[in-house]
Parts: structure tokens; sequence; C-alpha cells
């Protein structure tokens, strides 16, 4: 399980279902979490539960809402739901809290539980502390109501309705004469997607929407954009998307059949909203491993990036701290703080369409306005108290620097600790494929060699 000493990693609380995360840990969670959440309330609170679909949803939402209603909380399940749309429905059903079931990108037998407060964003540090807190150190008492001060649990059947309805509401027109192939991962998107698209006007060819519990992310959506990449040369579509598991994401592909990545989507989306005066402060957030090409573009056409740690959590803080609206990560996580809380791969990926609706251009021309530079990764296995001190090292500083030197801008050299394993990642970026990946062998060897 993710776990250094604590249950939450960067998103929520993850692991191998019924192994690491157990029907009991989902309902000390359910328990701990509306406990802490809704403390402040006089009233009944009401916390939202949405899930992707996985064959471990029902058992783990079943503990969990079980936790819920034994500390007296109202749950209110949304099926399969994509995880924004919870973010979202927090807010426009006046919900105390919401909870999402969902591993994300990862294979099916893991999964994951997250929560968001009442207004639609994922718990600080903090608060994530205190749940902690409670589970393993018994820290606070939760004491259990009885008798009438029970929570239920109902149902709503029209979540994804009034999810798709909120999406198609922030574009004006339609998106007719657009062909759209789309790959929903077999996961949460796979009602929602579809829907959203086919009542917006476009033509639509679905791939990977007939979930069974262990299909999901399996060869399949924006992990794996190789299927979609080719059948987009045959099918003579205009565009592609491919969302993951919970549709937090999404990546594009253009007529041609070419991956159009997540920092690219944010340049052509940027540079529209720029053009339409509604870049905040002409700036887009993104993260250190975003592409050098992102930067080039911002120079050439007067943009602005701000750049965080990796992880959307840092790119959102950022963004609230100072007042952005455009910001996310390659992965194609992309926040539009205008109209939703956290990454929306669908609510992105509708931007991206009224951008290619309205330019009249072919995507293949609106990426083109970013050179993607080749990256190449490498891991370097260290020992796990050396991870942290690579920048101590003279040797391997010495050498990240005479990189820098010799690419004059034109490339760049990151290397950064694993949040999870002993290992340091290598990255390299620049022009010229072959002599960025023998460099980036290199660097790794000598890491290893003196941290190992």
């Amino acid at each position: 399980m993710n776990v250094l000493g604590i249950l939450f990693g960067t998103d929520g609380v993850r692991g191998v279902a019924n192994k690491d995360l157990t029907a009991e840990l989902a309902y000390k969670l359910g328990q701990a979490g509306a406990y802490v959440l809704t403390s402040e309330l006089n009233s009944r609170p009401k916390v939202l539960v949405g899930m992707d679909t996985r064959i471990s949803g029902d058992m783990l939402k079943s503990a969990l809402v079980a936790g819920l209603c034994s500390v007296g909380a109202n749950a209110v399940y949304l099926g399969v739901v994509p995880t924004p749309a919870v973010a979202y429905l927090v807010r426009h059903y006046k919900a105390d809290a919401g909870v999402v079931i969902s591993a994300s990108h990862n294979s099916f037998e893991f999964n994951g539980i997250k929560f968001f407060n009442n207004k639609g964003f994922k718990l600080s540090d903090e608060i994530e502390e205190r749940i902690e807190s409670i589970i393993l150190n018994n820290s606070e008492e939760i004491s259990l109501p009885i008798g009438d001060k029970l929570g239920t649990e109902t149902t709503v059947e029209n979540a994804v309705d009034d999810y798709v309805s909120y999406i198609k509401s922030t574009v004006e027109g339609d998106f007719k004469r657009l062909k759209v192939v789309i790959d929903c991962a077999n996961g949460a998107a796979f009602k929602a997607a579809p829907k959203a698209l086919e009542e917006l006007g476009a033509e639509v060819v679905v791939m990977n929407d007939k979930p069974d519990g262990i299909n999901i992310n399996q060869n399949c959506g924006s992990t794996h954009m190789e299927n979609i990449m080719d059948f987009i040369k045959k099918s003579g579509a205009d565009i592609g998307l491919a969302f993951d598991g919970d549709a937090d994401r999404v990546l594009a592909v253009d007529e041609k059949g070419n991956l159009v990545d997540g920092d690219q989507i944010m340049a052509i989306i940027g540079l529209d909203l720029k053009e339409k005066g509604k870049l905040s402060k002409d700036t887009i957030v993104a993260t250190v491993m975003s592409n050098l090409g992102l930067d080039m573009m911002a120079k050439r056409e007067n943009l602005n990036i701000a750049k965080t740690k990796v992880g959307d959590r840092y790119v959102l803080e950022n963004m609230l701290q100072n007042g952005y609206v455009l910001g996310g990560e390659q992965s194609g996580h992309i926040i539009f703080l205008e109209h939703n809380t956290t990454g929306d791969g669908l609510l992105t990926g509708v931007q991206l369409l009224k951008v290619l609706k309205s330019s009249g251009k072919k995507l293949s021309e609106l990426a083109s306005l970013m050179q993607v530079l080749p990256q190449v990764l490498r891991n370097a296995k260290v020992k796990n108290e050396k991870k942290n001190s690579y920048l101590e090292d003279e040797v391997v500083c010495d050498m990240c620097k005479k990189l820098e030197e010799e690419f004059h801008g034109e490339g760049r050299v990151l290397i950064r600790a694993s949040g999870t394993e002993p290992l340091i990642r290598v990255m390299i970026e620049g022009k010229d494929q072959e002599y960025i990946t023998r460099k980036a062998e290199e660097l790794a060897k000598v890491i290893e060699e003196r941290l190992g």
C-alpha cells in the first residue's frame, strides 16, 4: 500500500482491494471521514458516494456507506460516475462531502478512496492527517448514535444526467459535423462521455464502453493510446479522446493518428483563452515535468508558465493562491477553475472540441503550435535512505550542470526522488533523441554507483 507510515498518498488511500484496502479500512474511513468533515455541522450530514467500474467497488461501497451511516451521516449513492462528477455534484446537491471509490488509471485489482469537501476540493494534508490519526491511533473518540439518529442510504438515479447537463453548459453552440472517437477505458466515463458528446451534436464512435469489473484500463484508455491512434487513421475522424479509468484525465489524438498530450491541450486552449481575454494573467500552471516545448511556445506567444511540483494538488494550490484559471499535467489531468475544482477529462475534451470547431482548423494544425521535444526517462536504483541526498553529491550535480550548459535553453535535465520507491528518476529533454538517451543512461549509472 502507498503507506509511508500513513494511509493517504498523493491522491487518497490506494492499494490492492481486499489486501491493502480492506472492507474494514473502508468502513473506518467512512466513519472517520464523515466525522472530521462534518463535525462542525449541527444538522445531519449528507455525503455523496460515487465509484468507477472495478469489481471491488461494490464491496468497498457497502463498507464505506456502513461507516458513514454509523456516525449518523446520510449516504447518497450516485452509482458509476467520473471522479470530477462527484466534485461538481457535491456543490450542485449542496452536500457536506463527497467520496469517490476508484484507483484512477491503475489496473483493476487496485482500488482507492478519496474525499472531497463541501466545496468540491480534495482534502488538505491537515484534514487527511486528522482522519488518519483517528483510524491509526484512536486520537479522537467518535460517538456512535443510536435509535433514529442513525444515517440512511439513498440512491440518485439521474447523477450522470445532471453532470452531463453541467458539462454541456460550459460551451456555446454545438459540435455538428465533427466526428469524434472516444475511448472510455471501460471505466467511469462509459455512460457520461458518449451521452454528452452526442447531445452536443457530434458524430460519436465509442470504444471500450463495456465494463465487466476487470477490464478497466486494460490495454485501453489514456494509458494505452496505441489502439485509438491506429483506429483514427482508418476512421476518418476529426479527433480522438481517451479517458482514464475515473475520467479525471484525457489525452487526444489528431486526425492523422498522432498523440496530443496534456501540455499540447493546455497550449491550444490557453492560447484560445488568451485571445478572448479569458486567461487570467496570461498564465498557464504546469509542473516541472511539462515538456520544454510548452515553455518555448509560451515565450513566443507572450504567455507565462508557472511551474509546480509534480501532482495535480500542487497545480491546484498554485492556481487558487494566484487566481489562475488553467493548469494541469502532461498526463492530461487538466483543471479549469472557472468550471470545476479538480481535473476533469470530459470537461477538457469538450473545451478542446470547442476550439477545434470555432477555429475551423485541423487538430494537427492547432497542436503544431507547440513542438514536443523528445523526453527520455530512466530510473536509478538507490538506497532508500540516500534517495534524497542526490542534490548534495558533487559529481551528480556537476554532470547535470554541464549538460544544461550544453543545451543552451533547448533541452534540460531533471532528477527527482520517487515518492514511493527507492529510485531516483532521471529525465532529459532535448532535440536529439539518440543523444539524450545516451546521456540519461550515463547519468542514471553514475547515480546508482554513488548512491546505490
